[in-house]
């Protein structure tokens, strides 16, 4: 059944959150916060892994979206039921484009479908403005975006495990306690971490570490359509790393720009006066050599500084690893056998990047590990029989 349909629904027969009077707000929070039974509405990427994530758990999973093609394939997947509710759910994800988000959460707020109405949209600020103008204050409505995804977009790309160990940020801003206990809750369910933010804060942040690298990720494949084509032949990791976003769904993220245009043109505006500044660094240094050099080396410099900041493994501080390359063969089974192998030396793989050798059956895998583990590593694999570079 269409989305559309899932909204007509009478609401007369679904009614609201009930609890004892006399039960205190931790008992009510135990005994009314819990997902017994949830509405997905969108089967895309999110939508699916969301589902994929709540039915590991038990709960009872109901899918809709406009294509009945990505709802079959969801189910399929074993992510839900694709037949509509025929009672009142305990929670609804709406997991569709921003553009279409605000107009579902309010029918299904006008339509009493779910106890608590969730949503994914990158874009906060605009969204609950939206709702509110559509159904008022919103107060079952709570604001999320799980800061997870992939360059691949529809249900044949979900995990259930897409949202392990990620931030999932929540906007408490107006919601009633039960709907921000079972937002949390569908965050927990699914293995992301909970970050309550307002609206703007998450907006201007997701605009620095999510929206603009997607369009400078755009700008540099775009230069790559234009390249002479024995360029390309040249392609390294770095290259693949820096592009890896720009393979993701051109009309989603033109929905998401648009959505979020005001601090997205504010940091591109931004990044455009460090572009100048290294062109003109580059134009002087033929004449001016010393001040050209100074000046790429403090931009530089601002980006190892950058790049420290971000958060290490599992969210927590940076740490540097130590690599040690390995030869791998491009034969079946290989990768398995060096991760086996590396177990056996007791030795823990913190991170792995594999490059390709062009026009060569061999890859370079760069096994990162703690500081001091490399040696042993090293030696270990040596005895194994692999071939590993200094």
């Amino acid at each position: 059944m269409s989305t559309s349909a899932v909204l007509r629904r009478s609401a007369a027969t679904w009614p609201s959150d009930a609890t004892p009077s006399d039960a205190t707000e931790d008992e009510r929070r135990v005994t009314t916060s819990e997902i017994h039974s949830a509405l997905v509405v969108g089967s895309g990427l999110i939508g699916t892994s969301v589902a994929l994530a709540l039915r590991g758990h038990g709960v009872v999973v109901h899918l809709t979206d406009r294509d009945p093609d990505a709802v079959r394939r969801a189910a399929d997947l074993g992510a839900g039921d694709p037949a509509p509710p025929r009672e009142q759910v305990d929670l609804a994800v709406v997991a569709v484009s921003p553009s279409a988000t605000a107009s579902v959460v309010a029918g299904l707020i006008a339509g009493n479908v779910a106890k608590t109405v969730v949503d994914t949209c990158g874009v906060k600020a605009d969204v609950l403005r939206d709702v509110k103008q559509q159904v008022g204050e919103p107060v079952h409505f709570v604001g999320t975006h799980p800061m997870a995804g992939r360059e691949r977009s529809g249900p044949g790309a979900a995990r259930a495990d897409l949202f392990d160990g990620r931030p999932w940020v929540i906007v408490p801003d107006g919601v009633d306690p039960l709907s921000l206990a079972r937002a949390e809750r569908l965050v927990e369910l699914c293995g992301g971490v909970a970050v309550q933010l307002d609206a703007k804060t998450h907006d201007d942040a997701v605009a620095l570490v999510s929206h603009v690298p997607q369009v400078a990720a755009t700008l540099v494949a775009a230069r790559l359509a234009e390249g002479e084509e024995g360029a390309l032949g040249l392609t390294g990791q770095g290259l693949r790393d820096v592009t890896r976003v720009a393979a993701s769904d051109a009309d989603l993220w033109v929905d998401v720009l648009v959505a979020n245009a005001v601090p997205v043109a504010r940091i591109l505006t931004e990044l455009r006066h460090d572009v100048d500044h290294v062109i003109a660094a580059l134009n002087d240094s033929a004449h001016d050599p010393e001040w050209g050099r100074n000046a790429l080396r403090e931009v530089l410099l601002r980006g190892n500084a950058g790049r420290a900041r971000l958060p290490g493994k599992h969210g927590g501080r940076a740490t540097s690893y130590s690599l040690v390359p390995v030869v791998l063969p491009d034969r079946p089974g290989e990768l398995a056998r060096l991760f086996a192998a590396a177990g056996e030396a007791g030795v823990n793989i913190e991170d792995v990047s594999i490059e390709h050798s062009p026009g060569q059956p061999v890859g370079l895998v760069a096994l990162a590990v703690a500081p001091g583990a490399e040696k042993q590593l090293a030696m270990a694999l040596v005895a194994r029989g692999w071939q590993v570079h200094s």
